[in-house]
């Protein structure tokens, strides 16, 4: 993802059915270092495997600020089955790294928290709007065009 402005607005080019996948964790033992350390490591190395293969279905993706203890990825996917394939894969990296959290977890007795959101959201159901920014969200995942006459909104842009 640049970080040169795209002059004047602009929304994302989006077609069809959205993924977005929101991942994260909590440290909630700060000196439990041993419980969520590798799980905050775990994720560069994912996030790289995925952004070099294309056929992966990792559209884009962008940290999320939460706090000192808070940690989180937005992530875009072309689709649930290729997110779903990935998280399962036994080859790839997630899947080991789920497995050794899930032992960890178990004796860290609360250590460390994570969460993940699934959001599989229909073509004409989202809108984007992008002024004078570089590539960002869904915009950076897709593109960006511009976003057409006065007062047109995001997707809907595409219908008028």
């Amino acid at each position: 993802m640049g970080n040169e402005v795209v002059p004047g607005r602009m929304r994302a080019d989006a077609d069809g059915e959205v993924v977005v996948f929101l991942i994260g964790m909590r440290i909630n033992r700060l000196r439990a270092v041993g419980s969520w350390l590798p799980t905050l490591l775990a994720m560069p190395p994912m996030l790289k495997e995925l952004a070099t293969d294309p056929e992966s279905g990792l559209l884009g993706y962008r940290a999320l600020g939460g706090g000192p203890r808070l940690f989180g990825v937005v992530q875009y996917w072309e689709s649930r089955e290729k997110l779903y394939a990935y998280a399962s894969n036994p080859d790839k990296k997630h899947r080991p790294a789920w497995t050794a959290f899930n032992r960890r977890a178990r004796d860290g007795k609360g250590s460390v928290g994570i969460w993940h959101e699934t959001y599989v959201v229909p073509a004409g159901a989202y809108d984007t709007l992008y002024n004078s920014m570089p590539p960002t969200g869904l915009g950076a995942a897709h593109g960006v065009v511009a976003l057409g006459r006065r007062g047109a909104r995001g997707v809907a842009a595409n219908a008028a």
